[in-house]
């Protein structure tokens, strides 16, 4: 009964939150296009970024004299 006391208060708490984020996501139009996301993985971009060029590896002595 003891533990009860401790862990409603933060399943309230976290139950709070969650209704908070999902209200504000909807306000703020996240789920207004989920379409988009889906099918903007199916088709490749008409451009590619650039790679960078690899960098020359130096050639190190590895011969040492004891």
């Amino acid at each position: 009964m003891g533990s009860l006391v401790i862990l409603l208060p933060i399943a309230l708490v976290f139950f709070g939150l969650v209704i908070f984020l999902f209200w504000w996501s909807v306000g703020n139009e996240q789920f207004e296009d989920l379409d988009r996301e889906g099918q903007r993985i199916l088709f490749d971009d008409e451009t590619q970024p650039n790679k960078p060029k690899p960098k020359k590896k130096l050639k190190r002595d590895t011969h040492h004299d004891a």
